[in-house]
C-alpha cells in the first residue's frame, strides 16, 4: 500500500506540473515577443536576478543563455542591494524572477534598477504585483496552485519560470540562427562537446594502420591483425582499398579450412566494406556502424586509406 501512495503522489505531481506548462501557452503575447527582441537588438548582456528558490532557476537560466549565444550573468537579489549592483553595466537588461512579485528584496531592488535606466523584464505569477507593475515586459509565469498539497512549497511555479526561461533562450536561439557548429563552441568539454566537434581524423591518428596486400600470406594477415590490435585490417592494393579482413573472417577461415596456410588475402577478405572519409564527424562513424552492425571503419582521404575507426574509440571517446 505504502508503495502505491507513493506513486500516486507522484503521479499528481507530475501531472500538476504538466497541466500549469501547458497553460503556459495561453499566457504567452505580445510582451513576450518584444522582449525577446528587445535583447536580440541588445548591445549589451542579460542580468537575471531573484531570491530564494527563484534564484536557483535565475542561475539555470543564465546557463543556458549563455550555452545558446546570449551573453548572461546572474545576480543575487539579497546581494545586488549591497555592491553587486556593479555588476549592471549600461546596455544590460535586467529580468527579474519572482512568483508573487511583491517580496521585499525585490521591492527594494527595483527602483535601482529603474534608476539605472535598463530595461527591466519580468518572469512572475503576478501580473499586477509591484514587480508586474514596474517592469518593461512582463512574461507571465502564473500557476494556479503548487504542486506541494500545502500550495507553499515553490514546485509548479519554479518549473513555470524555467519553461518560461527555456522558451526565452530558445526563441532567441532561433532569432540568431545558432547552428550545431556555434553550440559546440560553447560546449567543447564531455560527451556533448565530442558528438559536435570529434572528427574521425582524430581517431585514425591515434589508432595503428593494418593494411596488407591482396597477395600477402594469411599466416602474415593474421600476424597483422594480431599486432595492430584493432580486429581488423585493410587489404591496399597503390593505396587504395580493396577489401577487408576481420577476426570474425578469420574464424570463418579456420572453420571451413582444414589447412589454410596456402590461402592469401583476396582469398578470404570481403570486398566494398564500409569506408568513411577522414574528415567526417565521429558521430557520422557511430551512425554508419549502427546502421550495418559493424564494428570497424576503414577511414579514406582523397581516395586513399589512413587507418581505422573502431566501436571502441567511440566508446572511450564518450560518443556512445
Amino acid at each position: 500500500m505504502l508503495q502505491n501512495n507513493i506513486i500516486k503522489v507522484a503521479k499528481e505531481t507530475i501531472s500538476n506540473e504538466a497541466r500549469a506548462i501547458e497553460e503556459l501557452i495561453n499566457l504567452l503575447d505580445e510582451e513576450f515577443t518584444q522582449a525577446v527582441e528587445h535583447i536580440y537588438n541588445s548591445k549589451g548582456r542579460v542580468i537575471i536576478t531573484g531570491i530564494g528558490k527563484s534564484a536557483i532557476i535565475a542561475t539555470k537560466i543564465v546557463a543556458t543563455l549563455n550555452s545558446t549565444g546570449t551573453p548572461a550573468i546572474f545576480m543575487h537579489a539579497a546581494d545586488a542591494i549591497h555592491g553587486d549592483l556593479g555588476t549592471i553595466l549600461k546596455d544590460d537588461t535586467v529580468i527579474c524572477i519572482s512568483k508573487s512579485g511583491n517580496t521585499p528584496e525585490i521591492k527594494v531592488l527595483v527602483p535601482f534598477i529603474k534608476n539605472f535606466k535598463n530595461t527591466l523584464i519580468a518572469i512572475t505569477g503576478n501580473k499586477d504585483s509591484f514587480l508586474g507593475k514596474e517592469a518593461d515586459f512582463v512574461l507571465n509565469a502564473y500557476v494556479e496552485k503548487e504542486a506541494c498539497p500545502n500550495n507553499l512549497a515553490p514546485t509548479t511555479s519554479t518549473t513555470a519560470q524555467l519553461v518560461m526561461g527555456d522558451a526565452l533562450a530558445v526563441s532567441l536561439l532561433h532569432l540568431r540562427g545558432f547552428s550545431s557548429n556555434d553550440f559546440a563552441k560553447y560546449h567543447p568539454g564531455g560527451a556533448l562537446g565530442k558528438k559536435l566537434y570529434l572528427r574521425v581524423s582524430d581517431i585514425t591518428k591515434e589508432n595503428q594502420q593494418p593494411q596488407v596486400t591482396p597477395n600477402t600470406n594469411i599466416t602474415d594477415v593474421i600476424v597483422e591483425i594480431s599486432e595492430k590490435m584493432l580486429g581488423v585490417t585493410a587489404v591496399i592494393e597503390k593505396g587504395k582499398i580493396v577489401g577487408i579482413i576481420t577476426d570474425g573472417d578469420l574464424r570463418r577461415m579456420i572453420t571451413t579450412n582444414k589447412d589454410f596456410t596456402h590461402l592469401k588475402a583476396k582469398d578470404i577478405m570481403g570486398e566494398n566494406p564500409k569506408v568513411i572519409n577522414n574528415n567526417a564527424m565521429a558521430i557520422d562513424a557511430m551512425e554508419l556502424m549502427e546502421e550495418n552492425g559493424i564494428s570497424q571503419l576503414l577511414a579514406e582521404e582523397k581516395g586513399n586509406y589512413v587507418g581505422v575507426v573502431h566501436l571502441h574509440n567511440l566508446i572511450k571517446e564518450g560518443i556512445i
